[in-house]
C-alpha cells in the first residue's frame, strides 16, 4: 500500500497489524526467555513454557487482530474530532461568528478540551434509575459504532475484516449493527424513570425504525445493482460503470434523508428537542456518559457519511492524485458539510410529520428505486 506517495511494503492493515504483532511478541518473548535462563529450574520450566505459547500462532492472530482495532479506532477518533470541528466553524459562519478559535490551530483541539471538562464533571444517576440500563445502553451505543468502523473499509485493505480475502457479508453486518441503536435509545430513556427521557426514547426508537426500511430498501438496490453484499464488490462495479448515485439518484436522496433521521440531526431531532423535552432521552446523562453519547453522535455521523460514500459516490473511486483513502475521506467530508447545511437551514418537523414523511413518502420512493435498479438489471447493467 502506498501512504502519501511512499509504498508500506504491506497490502493491508492486517498485514501491517501483523507485522507489528510479530515485533511485540518477539519482545516479550525475548524477555521471557532471557528470564527462563537465569531463574531456578521451577521457575525457568514455566517461563519457557510460557514462551511457547506467547510465539504460538493464536497468540499472534490475537495481538494482530488488537493491534488492527487499535489503529482503526484512532482513524476513527481523528476523523470524529474533525468532524465535529467542522460543524462547529461551519455552524459559526452562517450564524456570523467565528466558532472555536483558541485551542488548538484553528481552534481544533477544543473538542479534547471540552472532552477533558466533561470527564472532570461529577457522574450523577437518578436514585430510582434502572441502573444496569442506565449505564448500558452508552456501551451499546457505542460498542455498535466501532463494529460498524470494522467492517467498513476506507480503502482496499483498510477494514478490520480484509485479512487476505474480501469478506463476502460486509454490508449486512454494517447494517445489522446499525439496527441496534434504537433499542439502546428506548433502553436509556426507560430506565432513566423520567417522564421526558421516555417520551423523548419513544420518539427516537419510533423515529428509528420507521426510516430504517426506506434505508435498507435503497441499500438492497445498490445490492441488486453491485450484485454482492461486499463494500469492496459494490466500489468495484461503480468503477467499473458509473457511481450508483446516478442511477439511482432516488434511492440516493432517500438513503441521504434516513440517515439523517437516524442520527436525529436537524430537521428530525425532535427526539432530543430542548424547547419540548429539555433533552430528549438524555436528560439524566451527565458527565462523561453524556460526552460518551454525543460523541457516539458525531462517529455514527462519520459512519453514515462513509456508507453513503461506498454505496452510491464510487468509494475511493477516484484520479490518483490522492490516495485511495483520502478520495473516500473527502467525499465522506463533502456530505457531512451537506448535514450541518441542513441543520443551518431547516426548521424542526413534528412527530407525525417524521413519519408521515417516512411511511408515505420514503417508503414509496425506495420501492420505486429498487424497482429501477431490477430493470437495470434486466437490461444487461451487470
Amino acid at each position: 500500500m502506498a501512504l502519501f506517495g511512499i509504498d508500506t511494503g504491506w497490502s493491508s492493515l492486517y498485514d501491517f497489524s501483523e507485522g507489528v504483532a510479530k515485533w511485540i511478541i518477539g519482545i516479550l518473548s525475548w524477555i521471557v526467555g532471557g528470564l527462563g535462563d537465569n531463574l531456578p529450574w521451577v521457575f525457568g520450566d514455566f517461563l519457557h513454557w510460557s514462551d511457547g505459547i506467547i510465539r504460538s500462532d493464536l497468540h499472534l492472530a490475537l495481538v494482530a487482530i488488537t493491534v488492527e482495532s487499535v489503529v482503526l479506532l484512532l482513524i476513527a477518533t481523528a476523523n470524529l474530532l474533525t468532524f465535529i470541528w467542522i460543524e462547529r466553524k461551519l455552524l459559526a459562519r452562517m450564524m456570523d461568528r467565528r466558532g472555536p478559535m483558541y485551542v488548538g490551530a484553528l481552534g481544533y483541539l477544543q473538542q479534547i478540551a471540552d472532552g477533558l471538562k466533561l470527564f472532570l464533571k461529577e457522574y450523577i444517576v437518578p436514585e430510582k434509575a434502572d441502573r444496569l440500563g442506565f449505564d448500558a445502553a452508552p456501551v451499546v451505543l457505542s460498542a455498535a459504532a466501532f463494529f460498524i468502523i470494522g467492517v467498513v473499509p476506507i480503502a482496499p485493505g483498510l477494514g478490520l475484516t480484509y485479512q487476505g480475502s474480501y469478506a463476502s457479508a460486509t454490508v449486512l453486518l454494517a447494517f445489522a449493527a446499525f439496527a441496534v441503536p434504537p433499542f439502546a435509545v428506548l433502553i436509556a430513556g426507560w430506565s432513566a424513570n423520567n417522564k421526558y427521557t421516555l417520551i423523548g426514547g419513544m420518539r427516537a426508537a419510533a423515529l428509528m425504525m420507521s426510516y430504517e426500511i426506506p434505508m435498507l430498501l435503497a441499500v438492497a438496490s445498490v445490492v441488486v445493482l453491485a450484485g454482492g453484499f461486499d463494500f469492496v464488490t459494490i466500489v468495484e462495479a461503480q468503477q467499473a460503470s458509473i457511481w450508483f448515485a446516478a442511477p439511482l439518484f432516488i434511492g440516493f436522496v432517500v438513503f441521504l434523508i434516513c440517515i439523517v433521521a437516524e442520527l436525529e440531526r436537524i430537521p428530525f431531532d425532535l427526539p432530543e428537542a430542548e424547547a419540548e423535552l429539555v433533552e430528549g432521552w438524555t436528560t439524566e446523562y451527565s458527565g462523561m456518559r453524556f460526552g460518551m453519547i454525543m460523541a457516539i453522535d458525531y462517529l455514527r455521523g462519520y459512519i453514515g457519511c462513509l456508507l453513503a460514500t461506498l454505496l452510491f459516490l464510487g468509494g475511493w473511486d477516484g484520479p490518483a492524485i490522492l490516495p485511495d483513502w483520502g478520495w473516500t475521506l473527502l467525499k465522506a467530508y463533502f456530505l457531512w458539510v451537506v448535514f450541518v447545511w441542513m441543520r443551518a437551514s431547516l426548521p424542526r418537523v413534528r412527530t407525525d410529520q417524521i413519519l408521515h414523511i417516512g411511511w408515505k413518502r420514503l417508503l414509496p420512493l425506495a420501492m420505486l428505486n429498487l424497482l429501477v435498479a431490477v430493470v437495470l438489471v434486466s437490461l444487461g447493467w451487470v
